[in-house]
């Protein structure tokens, strides 16, 4: 079990739920009444989005131009003749308005209300931005910086106090160590996610909390859509916001190993919860898996779909190999790198993504094959042997616990397995182009 944040690329038009509906007819003197839009500039692009859905895109200076003249008031006429004027090109804007209701972001056009599709829900929505603007202060990450520092400092003068893997079996019980671990790695994990949670919403972001998976990793992910629109800072902030939550929780544990004796329950206790909060952060740097880390990359690059550009560049690669290998193989008219579409200076980065993406994920799946999948059986068929009676009161317990959580896991990781691919097929069901 692990942890991500999840904000979808900012260029992702595709439908949330059911089949997009059919687009309006758009008359040249129309006049179209918008939703609240929010834009920010990015690079040469403009991000524009409507943070009640959650429906972001990005779009050329002439298109975020045009979105201000119908949020004015002028007719589809009028823009294309101010459009043509201002750029000396011609652009359809009668097409435009409708790419824009299918995005759900026209109200009406003339007299004619549209469709407008249900908000997703947020998690804890009594969480008003007003109480918690905190997050987003900037002596808070000074803060974090400090008790980091505080905890680095103590560890270099009294390095015994780092704990190891023995650490974990705090109690001779088995299934108390495995009980009490599974219920401080859920604590910790949705408080890593409530960092996320908090930190989006004070940037007034609604966010959603749920469970998801990334290759044989069951995780806990917010949805944070709409952090597109925020200031760098802000959207820094909330990416990394759970991070420094579980730097935050090890540092403190740390001045607590530093004032108890290494006898005492506490002392014991604290160690076992710092490998725990610790555990989760080398993760992130899986950035193959759309980690925290791999947001903030995706950012500072300037990537608008870092993971998905990729994985269609690597698919190439991989394609162009197999003719290689394949005397005579012919190319398929129309095939070409899809990487060099995009600017320079996303190319490289998707390119270097795309190799990290393949070595990354065959080491993982090479990793559960030869390690993680045994164990698990390994360890349930003894659960299920330790269930055969004539075993201890002890030995029923352990195997017990062994089946509710490790077996728990896997069966929730089915589960939600088979969730997202039912709800990405009926996202795909009415995906439309990008705008």
């Amino acid at each position: 079990m692990t942890d991500t944040a999840d904000a979808p690329d900012t260029a992702d038009t595709s439908a949330r739920s059911g089949a997009w509906p059919p687009p309006p007819r758009v008359e040249p003197s129309a006049r179209v009444v918008l939703h609240e839009l929010s834009m920010r500039r990015d690079r040469d692009e403009w991000i524009v989005g409507r943070m009640a859905t959650r429906t972001f895109v990005a779009l050329p200076s002439a298109g975020a131009r045009a979105v201000r003249l119908l949020g004015e008031g002028l007719s589809v006429a009028r823009v294309r003749e101010r459009l043509r004027a201002d750029t000396g090109e011609e652009f359809d804007i009668a097409d435009f308005v409708a790419d824009l209701a299918a995005l759900g972001f026209v109200a009406r056009i003339d007299d004619r209300p549209l469709p407008d599709p249900a908000p997703p829900r947020a998690s804890l929505p009594w969480l008003r931005p007003a109480r918690v603007r905190f997050a987003l202060h900037p002596a808070l990450p000074a803060a974090v910086a400090v008790l980091l520092a505080s905890a680095v400092v103590t560890l270099l003068l009294r390095p015994g106090l780092l704990p190891g893997y023995r650490d974990l079996l705090w109690s001779p019980h088995g299934s108390v160590v495995l009980l009490s671990g599974a219920a401080a790695g859920w604590a910790l994990l949705l408080a890593h996610e409530l960092a996320h949670l908090v930190t989006a919403r004070a940037a007034g972001v609604p966010g959603r909390m749920r469970l998801g998976t990334r290759l044989q990793f069951l995780v806990m992910q917010t949805d944070i859509s709409g952090i597109e629109l925020a200031p760098r800072r802000h959207r820094l902030t909330a990416y990394l916001a759970g991070i420094a939550l579980n730097l935050s929780v090890a540092s403190a544990l740390v001045l607590v190993l530093a004032a108890t004796g290494t006898a005492s329950t506490v002392h014991r206790l604290s160690a076992a919860a710092l490998l725990l909060a610790l555990m989760p952060l080398p993760f992130q740097l899986m950035v193959f898996t759309r980690t925290d880390v791999y947001f903030v990359l995706q950012d500072l690059t300037g990537c608008r779909d870092l993971y998905g550009d990729g994985l269609a560049y690597a698919r190439y690669r991989y394609r162009r190999t197999l003719r290689a290998l394949r005397p005579g193989a012919r190319t398929p008219a129309g095939e070409d790198d899809p990487s060099a579409r995009l600017p320079r200076h996303e190319r490289r980065a998707v390119r270097v993504y795309g190799a990290v993406l393949v070595v990354g994920t065959a080491a993982c799946l090479a990793f559960m094959a030869a390690v993680t999948l045994p164990l698990d059986i390994a360890l349930l068929a003894r659960a299920v042997r330790g269930l055969a009676p004539g075993n201890d009161p002890a030995g029923y317990a352990d195997a017990a616990a062994v089946l509710l959580t490790l077996g728990g896991v896997n069966v929730l990781w089915l589960v939600t397995k088979w969730r997202d691919h039912r709800s990405r097929r009926r996202a795909g069901a009415g995906a439309r182009p990008r705008t």
